[in-house]
């Protein structure tokens, strides 16, 4: 592909398409697919790109205190008391689209931190804008009083 159509789709922002051809062009399976099948492949390829980088985006604006954290690596040994089948809902996100809240609550180290930001990692990937704060004890003990209907 010559490098003014290559230009010209940087232009329209489609970068992950411009990889995409920049691959093909290197590969000899590609040439053994039909236009149809590249194409098909190079949209997917720029879809991918634009939702990794919204991810990408949306993780680094939660400043999340374990960005690593994801709910694929939640440990489940019995001493955790984790109820799967709570976590696995809440990962599910129905809660942040029926506005409700989550507050973790536990002993000091036994993973509410870790758990919070795996949680928000996962409702970033859902596409949801997320945020990680702590709050002080004192804005803890006023969040009732303050949001009581």
């Amino acid at each position: 592909m010559n490098e003014h159509t290559l230009n010209q789709l940087r232009s329209l922002r489609l970068d992950g398409m411009v990889r995409a051809i920049e691959e093909q062009a290197t590969s000899t399976a590609a040439t053994a697919l039909g236009f149809d099948e590249r194409l098909s492949l190079l949209v997917q390829r720029e879809v991918a790109w634009r939702d990794d980088r919204r991810v990408a985006r949306l993780l680094k604006a939660a400043k999340l205190k374990v960005s690593a954290a994801c709910v694929e690596d939640i440990n489940w040994r019995p001493s955790r008391s984790l109820d799967q089948s709570l976590v696995t809902t809440l990962a599910g996100g129905d809660w942040i689209r029926n506005a409700q809240n989550l507050l973790i609550t536990g002993a000091t180290g036994c993973g509410k931190t870790w758990l919070g930001c795996a949680l928000a990692h996962q409702a970033a990937r859902s596409g949801f804008s997320v945020l990680y704060v702590r709050p002080t004890i004192k804005q803890v003990y006023q969040w009732p009083t303050r949001h009581n209907p």
